[in-house]
């Protein structure tokens, strides 16, 4: 399909007969032609990791309400001392989750994924994202089943749930465990795969996905309350989480990962790595030695 771009580079009868310097918008160099072809191929891959921004958006926004109707008191010196933590500082459990499994993946997975598959990265970026949607998958199950159990735990004529904060952890656990996988193999595989020209622009849609995940994880609520939230039904998120249903939003989120992951192995099988350098290679020699009215072919070529 990418093919049909090859046709940009090409030196027509007009382009040889005007006599003027190249029009840039009419003729381009190999090299931009093979760009363009680098970043369409990637769109599909880049498009699968927007669902997964959706589950990392949670943490920011869906657990903290969560959290702030569960107890989050803690008692010490016998009952002395009773203090309350924060829903929105339990995000620390991410952070160390990030920073050990950095670790663990570095030095533990990397060597022994490296003995099997004969790869000195252990697995490959493609690999690591699939990992990363699988664990942020289960994150939201884990979410939703935490959720079941604060509701069946709930105080009556309160708004809040006995059930401790701390059954949280796990759920930011796996999603911290998601990130070392997700975007940190993300950023590795478009910064690699960008040409060397536009990798900034690599960068650019590792942050743009995440920018997609907010704003899709937003048409996402307005959807499900439009649906569920009819006549007498407060609907799966409401201002009192005691009367919704935010577990089935958590499992919702898992069934599109889950939907999601099929696209992107299919996406990640159909891809493969492109290397510019060689590309280029292979473009001078071939164009370099085409004989007969290469003047304006070596002319494109030089600009690449």
């Amino acid at each position: 399909m990418a093919r049909c771009f090859d046709k940009a580079a090409t030196v027509t009868e007009n382009d040889r007969c005007g006599g003027g310097p190249i029009n840039p918008w009419r003729l381009c160099t190999v090299t931009q032609v093979e760009e363009a072809k680098c970043i369409i191929k990637m769109l599909p891959i880049w498009f699968c990791t927007i669902i997964y921004s959706v589950v990392f958006t949670q943490m920011a926004s869906l657990f903290v309400e969560q959290g702030a109707v569960m107890n989050s008191s803690i008692v010490v010196a016998g009952g002395a001392i009773t203090f309350h933590i924060p829903a929105a500082s339990m995000s620390a459990f991410d952070i160390c989750s990030v920073l050990i499994c950095t670790g663990v993946y570095r030095h533990l997975l990397v060597p022994f994924a490296g003995k099997i598959n004969g790869n000195p990265r252990g697995l490959t970026e493609l690999q690591r994202m699939g990992i990363g949607l699988v664990v942020g998958m289960l994150a939201m199950v884990v979410a939703g089943v935490t959720e079941i159990r604060r509701l069946r735990n709930v105080i009556p004529g309160e708004h809040s749930s006995s059930l401790s904060i701390f059954w949280q952890i796990p759920q930011y656990v796996l999603v911290g465990v998601s990130e070392v996988f997700m975007y940190v193999g993300q950023l590795e595989f478009f910064n690699d795969q960008a040409p060397d020209g536009i990798k900034s622009f690599g960068s650019s849609l590792c942050m743009a996905s995440i920018s997609l995940g907010n704003y899709v994880s937003s048409l996402l609520v307005n959807m499900v309350m439009g649906i569920t939230a009819k006549g007498d039904n407060p609907g799966w998120i409401p201002a009192d989480l005691n009367n919704g249903h935010m577990d089935r939003f958590y499992f919702l989120i898992a069934a599109l990962t889950a939907a999601d992951f099929v696209v992107y192995v299919y996406c990640a099988k159909w891809y493969k790595c492109i290397n510019m350098e060689e590309i280029s290679k292979v473009e001078l020699q071939k164009d370099g030695g085409g004989g007969g009215g290469g003047g304006e072919e070596d002319e494109v070529i030089s600009r690449v």
